[in-house]
């Protein structure tokens, strides 16, 4: 292997919360970033809480994203001992206080190891109840990670509420009062281009080997149940800002409040500097990503 040269930097130390079980986007996300090993060292996986029609509450949903992570790990041949965690079993909610878990706290151990390079890059793909508590659990940690989370909508949207916000839109706010550098991807008019339907899947990807046929059943499962024809691959979006942040075209704004209707709002007073991304190179990120996944195992 080549001596690493100031064109070859170190690979990101990053950890990724994920509510892999919800949809099939966490599926090609979480790929994605164990296929990018020249750009991110992915040290950890954390299973994020959901609750919708694919599980009977919070922590199903946790534990579902839990088995789903292994899944994904297993068929591309990554270790998965002592690197996937069990996050939340509720949400953090109204009452602020911490749900403490293995993720939270193994979150709140990297962040603070003195001993590892550089800041510890943490993707949020799920609901922010993971982040939060760990924030919550450890203040301190805040200026040592670098936060990428996917969730909401545009800040001129005239709403926010987007299914990782209102899933624990209390935690979603702490993330956002954190200082906690940050860098908010929305869904709707930006992650939303990352739009895929199965024949450019199925002329993308061979469907042999172990994972290309596991994610093309469950691209196609969840069109049918949906009766859709596409599907945006919304979480791929931050996996791509890991692998080449100039992928996503960003502005700098002060850190929005949320609204008790969740809609975005101008916080009073002096805030603390959020990037939001404000598109993405739908193409680029999608040829990355199908490259990466046809020379998989």
């Amino acid at each position: 292997m080549p001596a690493e040269t100031a064109s070859q930097p170190q690979p990101l130390r990053v950890v990724l919360d994920t509510d892999t079980f919800n949809e099939v986007d966490d599926q090609f996300a979480l790929a994605h970033l164990c296929l990018s090993p020249d750009r991110v060292a992915l040290e950890a996986v954390y299973a994020a809480p959901f609750f919708n029609t694919r599980s009977t509450g919070p922590a199903d949903g946790m534990e579902k994203s839990f088995q789903e992570i292994h899944r994904v790990l297993g068929l591309l041949g990554e270790e998965t001992a002592g690197r996937v965690f069990r996050g939340a079993t509720s949400y953090i909610g109204g009452a602020g206080h911490p749900v403490e878990s293995d993720a939270a706290h193994d979150l709140v151990a990297r962040a603070l190891d003195d001993t590892a390079p550089g800041p510890l890059h943490v993707v949020g793909i799920a609901a922010a109840t993971n982040l939060a508590s760990a924030l919550l659990l450890a203040p301190e940690i805040a200026p040592r990670v670098r936060v990428t989370w996917l969730g909401g909508h545009p800040l001129a949207w005239p709403t926010a509420r987007e299914f990782n916000l209102k899933q624990d839109a209390r935690a979603a706010q702490i993330l956002l009062d954190s200082g906690a550098p940050l860098t908010l991807i929305p869904c709707k008019n930006v992650a939303e281009h990352l739009r895929a339907t199965l024949p450019e899947l199925r002329e993308s990807l061979p469907a042999t080997g172990r994972i290309r046929p596991f994610l093309l059943e469950r691209f196609a499962d969840y069109l049918a149940r949906k009766s859709l024809a596409s599907k945006p691959l919304w979480d791929v979006a931050a996996s791509a800002f890991l692998v080449n942040p100039a992928w996503l075209s960003r502005e700098t704004v002060p850190s929005p409040r949320l609204t008790a209707d969740l809609r975005w709002e101008t916080a009073p007073g002096p805030r603390h500097a959020i990037q939001v991304a404000t598109d993405v190179d739908r193409d680029t990120i999608l040829t990355d990503l199908w490259r990466k996944l046809a020379a998989a195992p």
